[in-house]
């Protein structure tokens, strides 16, 4: 009952409660990041599978640049990243605006944290199964390793949280989260873990494909990049 009717409901609720009891502070994050950006904007949006597959966009506060080279790529990350957004990173504030994403219905406080289009594809029928639920904020995975744990272990606590999805179970993964928050702790490093943990060579399979969404139904269809 919890998992099918009032886990939304509370997600609602929740999520809108917080949102006005910090807005304040998202007022303030916001315009800071604005100009420390240096007019790039402080949120960007990018798109990520949710329940059953369909795809929305996912939103966050922006903490990098757009600076670019003399040639119009971008520079690398170390160097676009300001200390705002470092901050912002490090207390996991940048995950904020996605209590929107809550508001909205596309994800829940907690669930599988929503990855990139182009694994859909990449599952076995086991770890497809993580897209059963809508993908969280914070999940069951995040406070037992966050972005330091190999991705089939990360599946498989995704599935685990599928399964065992409860008032109780959710309770705990907030708790682990505020005290991670607090603590700083199993902060990632973006594509840096992502090399390390990569365990089923997911990246480099995922960078050869391209996708297209159906605007109706928000499935993605998949082709390879050699045959585009």
């Amino acid at each position: 009952m919890y998992k099918y009717f009032f886990k939304r409901f509370f997600d609602f609720w929740i999520s809108l409660l917080v949102l006005i009891f910090i807005s304040p502070i998202l007022l303030v994050i916001t315009i800071w990041l604005h100009f420390a950006n240096k007019g790039a904007g402080a949120f960007f949006t990018q798109e990520r599978p949710g329940k059953g597959g369909k795809i929305f966009k996912v939103i966050k506060y922006k903490t990098m640049t757009d600076e670019r080279d003399e040639n119009g790529n971008y520079l690398p990350d170390d160097l676009r990243l300001t200390k705002v957004g470092k901050l912002v990173r490090s207390m996991s504030i940048d995950e904020l605006p996605q209590l929107f994403n809550v508001l909205k219905g596309d994800m829940a406080l907690i669930g599988p944290r929503p990855l990139l289009v182009t694994y859909l594809p990449l599952y076995t029928p086991e770890q497809a199964r993580r897209h059963e639920v809508r993908p969280g904020i914070s999940g069951w995975a995040q406070v037992h390793g966050r972005n330091h744990c190999k991705l089939s272990d990360k599946f498989a606590m995704d599935v685990w949280y599928v399964d065992h999805c409860t008032l109780g179970t959710d309770l705990k993964i907030i708790w682990k989260t505020i005290m991670n928050v607090v603590k700083h702790e199993d902060i990632g490093q973006g594509a840096t873990d992502m090399k390390r943990i990569d365990d089923l060579n997911f990246s480099p399979r995922a960078l050869a494909l391209t996708y297209e969404v159906d605007k109706s139904t928000k499935i993605a269809s998949f082709k390879s990049k050699n045959n585009s």
